[in-house]
């Protein structure tokens, strides 16, 4: 039998999307494009399609507590990746994850809404998120609209809602393309005052899971052993080439690419 060097393995915390575009799918198929190995425990069961989420369930903490110490023991996870948690229950059992995983560094996708527009928790799911769980992150990596709700600052802008939220994580990376500007504006910015912008050309359409593939990118550059920007800068370029190469297979939303039609395992 062939032995080959291991690859960094990513614990991702997230839900299951059964149209298999966004969720614990999502992560598993960018970080094989990474040359990573996802170890996907589910914190959340969806009723999903391309269109909108229609309902979803929390998974009991003992379950989901069960499932990371498995692979805590057993695989040298060299990243964490959160994707839906829907309730505080869950926020508390991701505190509890991360405290046996001193120096591991977290990527937080604080995922509030679905692409479609419906709720995934309630409103004080946003604030148990960044209090409790910002902090212990390396990135954030929210959307406009979600950088809003964590901010509470409805009409906010990027600078402003980064200006609050950096009192509780050290990055924060807020993603742009929910308006109608012809380009889009990604912006990085540091508790030290440091910020980078990413601009790229808008596509044309609206994507499932394109946050999903952007936050798992980003923790598998960093199991990589990548520094920040540049895991940055390298997680949204992979992602925008996945979202140029989208296809549409349901009635609703076009599904990123993640890989290339002739992947092998």
């Amino acid at each position: 039998m062939n032995r080959y060097p291991s690859r960094p393995v990513v614990l991702c915390l997230s839900g299951h999307d059964p149209s298999g575009g966004a969720g614990l799918q999502a992560d598993i198929e960018a970080l094989l494009a990474q040359g990573c190995h996802a170890a996907p425990a589910i914190t959340a069961l969806t009723v999903q399609d391309t269109v909108d989420v229609r309902d979803f369930r929390i998974l009991d903490r003992a379950w989901v507590l069960a499932q990371a110490d498995a692979v805590i023991g057993d695989l040298p996870v060299a990243a964490v990746k959160l994707g839906m948690l829907g309730s505080l229950e869950m926020v508390d059992t991701v505190v509890e994850i991360m405290a046996r995983l001193p120096g591991v560094p977290l990527v937080c996708d604080p995922v509030l809404r679905a692409g479609g527009g419906g709720a995934l928790g309630k409103d004080e799911v946003g604030y148990a998120i960044r209090e409790r769980l910002l902090p212990l992150c390396r990135i954030a990596t929210p959307n406009l609209p979600e950088a809003r709700i964590l901010a509470e600052l409805p009409d906010g802008s990027a600078d402003a809602c980064a200006e609050k939220l950096l009192a509780h994580c050290e990055h924060l990376l807020i993603t742009g393309g929910h308006g109608d500007e012809r380009e889009v504006h990604n912006r990085l910015y540091a508790r030290d005052g440091s910020r980078h912008d990413f601009t790229c050309a808008r596509l044309p359409g609206s994507y499932h899971g394109s946050g999903c593939t952007l936050a798992s990118t980003l923790a598998g550059r960093l199991a990589l052993g990548e520094e920040l920007a540049s895991a940055v800068n390298s997680a949204l370029d992979y992602t925008w080439r996945t979202l140029r190469d989208a296809e549409q297979p349901g009635h609703g939303q076009y599904v990123p690419r993640r890989l290339p039609l002739d992947f092998r395992s």
